[in-house]
This record gives C-alpha cells, structure tokens and sequence, in this order.
C-alpha cells in the first residue's frame, strides 16, 4: 500500500508538548486539525475493531508522515495510549497521534506544509469533533503524564 493510499483510511493529530513550560501545541491545517484532511462531515466516533489490519497499523502510519512530510524519524513518536476511530461512508477511519520529541516544536517544518502550532486555547473556532479529540490528547499528555 502507498503511503497517500493509507490516508484514506487514517487521519494523525501532530502534538508537542513542551514538558518545561507546560505549552501542548496544536497544527492547524487550513479549516483542520487533522493531517492530512478532515474527516467526512457524516463521521461519528465508533469502538476500535476487535482486529486491526495493516491498513490501519500505527507504524505504517507514522511511516508514511515522516516520508510525506519529511521528518525526522528519531523526532516523532507514535503515543499508543491514543485510540480513536470514526466510521464513514467509505467505511472505518482510524486517528492516530504522533508526537513530536524535539525541545522545541518544529514550527518551520509544519508552516512549509502549509500549518501553523497554536495552542488548544486558540483552536476554539475548529470542529468540535476536532476539539473533543483534541481534550482527550490534552488528558492524556498533561493530566495523565503521558512522557
């Protein structure tokens, strides 16, 4: 499977979390917070499958980020504890959440495709399907201390 072809069936929220100042950041892409897109307007959460196939895989997906993107593999992480999926026309989508490792968020890196880090404050205006998805990885790196 090519790397575009598994976007089809996956969406990625980008993070960095800044453990120093506490600052969890956010890419905005255009009218989303979803790389590469966002979801169907008809997208309603559903559980996780009780059997995952390759075209869903979290590391095929982190894989296919670093190549379409062009990042450094040793500085994005792929946080597990994150598992959301909605259900489509087209049939399940997966959303994954990659984080990135660096001291500082690549803000250069995410602004030459065409986003721009803000923090979850400045996002009100987004999806609120986008925002929930986006309080649960808030939950999930600041309250629960995910490293």
């Amino acid at each position: 499977m090519a790397p575009t072809d598994l976007f089809v069936h996956n969406r990625v929220i980008l993070t960095h979390f800044d453990s120093y100042s506490a600052a969890l950041l956010f890419p905005r892409w255009d009218q989303t917070l979803l790389w590469p897109s966002a979801l169907p307007g008809e997208a309603v959460p559903m559980r996780s499958p009780t059997v995952i196939t390759p075209e869903y895989s979290g590391q095929a997906v982190r894989q296919a980020v670093i190549d379409c993107c062009g990042f450094d593999p040793a500085t994005l992480e792929r946080v597990q504890e994150f598992n959301h999926w909605a259900a489509t026309e087209d049939g399940p989508v997966r959303i994954h959440l990659l984080r990135f490792t660096t001291r500082d968020a690549p803000k250069a890196a995410i602004e030459a495709l065409g986003g721009e880090f803000k923090p979850i404050s400045l996002l009100r205006s987004s999806a609120m399907s986008e925002l929930v998805l986006l309080r649960e990885v808030f939950n999930l790196i600041v309250s629960a201390g995910v490293p």
